[in-house]
């Protein structure tokens, strides 16, 4: 049986993360995604896929039990001057890293050939035993986690373009040689970690990459970046699955960041992605909202990306169809 095409992951429960103050991580940033991609046309085009809570085991392949504890008991609390817990965001951010799982292992055992996860909140900060940069759990990495604990033998490329260094997932994966993490991200900025010499650790040497921009690098620069990680390190990686960390702050309209990176450029991108996906891995990809804080430019970036994901996956369908 064929694999539906493009799975769009969301829940109407992510809208009630919220600092109940002006935050840049706000509820608007899904509101006008869903708006604007239902006004388009192409939220119907989609596939939806449920978003499932995850249980503590899936959280704790990733995070510490002491962690998960904290997180539970800190309704109403900010853990840093970044990282808000609201009301019920401890059940919320369960949810958005159990939907992110949940589509990861749809797209692993070829349920869906792509998908795209729109969820808050965001998680690529986020370490085993700490919240910063107003993530709580690291949902990329729990997804990852999951796939592996599916299948031991299975290689994932994990492709991090938000404007900010993920070193959640950096440090979660540093000494694992079964996840190639690679970056992209303003230099210096925060949180500071990112740089070029920051490489992996002992079985993980060599499978984290960095590429760090300096400020004002425009779409030549971010897209040079992303080809020479695909030609010279996931290429000879040869992932099993590969997932973005989908941050779309690296906007040229964004006002948190300084990179010039407009929506065009996010569409190449992603395709640059797909096609590469669709050389090594049947095409599996899986894409996670980290970052992007101008609402109008989020939405218009997600618009891209999904099309060039939706059209990947129209295109290995009709490619097997023709086989056929």
């Amino acid at each position: 049986m064929a694999a539906s095409p493009t799975g769009w992951v969301s829940d109407g429960e992510f809208v009630h993360h919220n600092a109940s103050i002006d935050h840049p991580e706000r509820p608007e940033r899904l509101v006008s995604i869903t708006a604007h991609l239902t006004h388009t046309g192409l939220l119907e085009r989609l596939v939806e896929w449920p978003a499932i809570p995850a249980a503590d085991e899936d959280l704790m392949r990733v995070h510490t039990r002491a962690y998960l504890t904290m997180i539970e008991r800190s309704e109403g609390r900010w853990l840093d001057p970044d990282t808000y817990v609201g009301r019920n965001s401890p059940a919320i951010a369960r949810l958005a890293a159990g939907a992110v799982q949940s589509a990861a292992l749809g797209v692993w055992r070829g349920e869906l050939t792509n998908a795209f996860c729109a969820v808050r909140p965001p998680g690529h900060h986020a370490l085993p035993d700490r919240a910063m940069g107003f993530c709580l759990y690291n949902n990329i990495a729990i997804a990852a986690k999951s796939v592996l604990h599916a299948d031991p033998d299975a290689r994932v490329f994990i492709v991090d373009w938000d404007v900010h260094h993920g070193n959640g997932t950096q440090a979660i994966f540093y000494e694992d040689a079964s996840v190639l993490y690679a970056s992209v991200h303003q230099y210096p900025f925060y949180p500071g970690t990112g740089a070029l010499h920051e490489t992996g650790r002992g079985k993980g040497a060599g499978t984290t990459v960095n590429r760090p921009l300096p400020a004002g690098s425009g779409d030549k620069e971010f897209l040079g970046a992303i080809t020479d990680i695909i030609d010279n390190h996931a290429r000879p990686f040869c992932p099993d699955l590969v997932m973005i960390s989908a941050g779309f702050d690296a906007h040229e309209s964004d006002p948190l960041a300084g990179l010039n990176v407009t929506t065009h450029g996010f569409g190449v991108a992603t395709r640059l992605v797909c096609e590469f996906a669709a050389e090594v891995c049947a095409g599996r990809v899986l894409s996670v909202l980290e970052g992007g804080y101008n609402v109008h430019a989020l939405a218009e970036c997600a618009e891209v990306h999904l099309e060039e994901l939706l059209a990947a996956a129209m295109a290995r369908h009709g490619n097997r169809a023709h086989a056929n």
